[in-house]
């Protein structure tokens, strides 16, 4: 039993002096974790061309090569298209508002006068509060994000840095894994090479697949949005695309976003109606054909805990708070599913004075 005791406190102490090091470092920290999810995002394409007999430096550098022009490419053909149409929808938005409002206040206006007036001040003291609450968290939140990732290190700096951490780390991934695995205790190594492994499968699964995914949902709502002829639809479904990797926010934006737009610009249902049938299709594409084939149902990840998680790592850490999440995530889900695990086998569970390993 001491014997356990031991074990246990040093792992709750390492894992104390890990998260206060995160904690401690966090200024510093971006660039490093930025190359970090590169290199574990490019890993198989250097794996591949290492079976090629080309030497692992080469690979890494011809992988990253790639990348960045790929990269390059993207920003240049996406920031023109965004900056233009973001620009002009934020010129257009007063009077998108304003004939917005005209069109709902009819409708609002004779909910309303169902209400006594008391009920009435009541609901407008509660939305106005509720409202005001909900927006000065998420503007904190937001500022707290962007200033505590770029606080200490401008995008010059990261665009440095990221590159060569990501080309050293690809360049020693091999030995990097090798060198965890040596220090793995000789007692547990199985398990903790399982569920490393879960983690790793968990982790690919979701990320790589989840990429894919986004790429995918923003070329359907910018295609589909354009076609329909609504306005800023190409805007509107890149930046829909993007937060499709947060579960339910792209969704939500995409919907909200393109029915008023489509409200304010065409004001007949046709056209509406148009538009809510390129938002079914999308979100129809992407629960039953997109995540189940490039993501898939065993990662492990519920949509309600990764959106947790990337909150809660966005209100810790900022924004490499919000980097690491998903993988935070993903450990802690593989270290609670094998905790259960190991709980049904015990005496715990069954009962019994036996205990089961």
């Amino acid at each position: 039993m001491s014997n356990l005791n031991f074990h246990s406190r040093f792992w709750l102490i390492a894992l104390a002096a890990l998260a206060l090091s995160l904690w401690a470092l966090k200024p510093i920290l971006l660039p490093f974790v930025a190359g970090l999810a590169i290199a574990y995002f490019l890993d198989p394409a250097v794996e591949r061309l290492t079976r090629w007999r080309l030497p692992r430096w080469l690979g890494a550098l011809i992988v990253l090569v790639a990348f960045a022009l790929f990269a390059v490419l993207l920003i240049l053909l996406l920031v023109p298209l965004l900056q233009s149409q973001i620009g002009a929808l934020i010129e257009a938005l007063p009077g998108y508002i304003a004939s917005l409002k005209e069109q709902i206040m009819p409708w609002a206006e004779s909910w309303i006068a169902r209400l006594s007036p008391e009920d009435v001040a009541k609901l407008r003291e509660a939305a106005g509060q509720y409202a005001g609450n909900a927006v000065g968290w998420a503007g904190d939140l937001l500022k707290k994000i962007i200033s505590e990732g770029f606080a200490l290190f401008d995008i010059l700096t990261l665009i440095v840095i990221t590159p060569v951490v990501a080309f050293y780390l690809l360049r020693d991934w091999r030995k990097l894994k090798e060198k965890t695995d040596s220090l793995l205790p000789r007692k547990n190594r199985d398990t903790i090479r399982g569920a490393l492994h879960e983690i790793n499968r968990t982790l690919s699964g979701f990320i790589r697949g989840q990429a894919l995914v986004c790429l995918c949902l923003g070329l359907i709502y910018s295609i589909g949005l354009s076609l329909v002829g609504l306005k800023y639809g190409a805007a509107i479904g890149i930046v829909a695309g993007a937060l499709s990797f947060i579960p339910y926010v792209g969704s939500i934006f995409c919907g909200v976003t393109s029915l008023a737009l489509a409200i304010v610009q065409f004001g007949d249902w046709l056209h509406i109606l148009l538009v809510l049938l390129v938002f079914l299709i999308g979100q129809s594409l992407e629960g039953y054909v997109l995540t189940p084939k490039l993501v898939g149902d065993r990662v492990g990840l519920h949509p309600v805990w990764i959106l947790f998680a990337l909150f809660a790592g966005g209100s810790l850490l900022g924004f490499v708070g919000v980097l690491i999440a998903v993988p935070v995530a993903a450990v802690a889900g593989v270290l609670i599913r094998l905790a259960i695990r190991r709980y049904k086998a015990s005496s715990l569970y069954h009962g019994t004075k036996s205990s089961s390993s």
